[in-house]
């Protein structure tokens, strides 16, 4: 879970707000227990295809939501273009630049990116698809050795282990039927793995930290 920053509503914090409570595995685990996974997806111009294409992309997607019978979230994440690790390439061929022209002209082209950027105010787009999966509570008796104290705690921890590894099971399967699905459109989808995911959620939860790099150990998991 991302390491977010207390406010002022009485004895609660932001935490308290956000129905994260882990990442695991690429999944994202919510307080309730369900799951979700997060896959991010290609683009396409739609506006550039043919009046043809264009219906056939149409077909395609009608078809593919009509043959989900489970809930699925489309979002677009809309962020400033961060062109620091381009700049910080260029600035490397500068230093090692040793025709004196050529580091003119080098610095002068970093100038006019950096001036560009900020005058144009271009945006970068990312297209992500969340499948979810929640699965009933599962109740497991151990028999009369369960109700020991040394054996509650690790009962625990498997029957946690053995619903998490079930439900995730369950999970694969809906994402391979989204992935399929939406590869008869054109669209490609990967999921986002462990330090991809918590990354995503501490930038929707630190909009003002978006130019900063994500501070190392403010998000675990298991």
């Amino acid at each position: 879970m991302p390491n977010l920053t207390n406010v002022a509503t009485g004895s609660k914090s932001t935490q308290d707000f956000v129905p994260v409570r882990e990442v695991r595995d690429g999944v994202v685990v919510l307080k309730d227990g369900s799951l979700r996974a997060v896959l991010l997806a290609s683009s396409l111009n739609f506006a550039l295809k043919s009046e043809d294409e264009q219906t056939a992309f149409i077909i395609q997607f009608q078809n593919f939501l009509n043959s989900l019978d489970f809930s699925v979230q489309i979002f677009i994440e809309s962020r400033m273009l961060d062109i620091r690790p381009y700049v910080a390439t260029l600035e490397a061929a500068y230093k090692k630049q040793l025709d004196d022209l050529m580091r003119i002209q080098i610095r002068e082209y970093i100038e006019f990116i950096k001036s560009f950027t900020e005058a144009a105010n271009i945006m970068t787009k990312n297209f992500f698809v969340v499948v979810p999966y929640a699965s009933a509570p599962i109740h497991v008796g151990g028999g009369p050795a369960s109700f020991l104290p040394w054996n509650k705690k690790a009962s625990g921890v498997e029957s946690a282990n053995r619903t998490f590894s079930e439900a995730a099971s369950q999970l694969e399967q809906r994402i391979g039927i989204v992935q399929q699905g939406l590869v008869r459109t054109g669209v490609r989808t990967v999921q986002l793995g462990t330090e991809e995911a918590i990354e995503l959620l501490y930038k929707m939860f630190n909009p003002g930290e978006e130019g900063k790099p994500m501070p190392i150990g403010t998000a675990s998991s298991d």
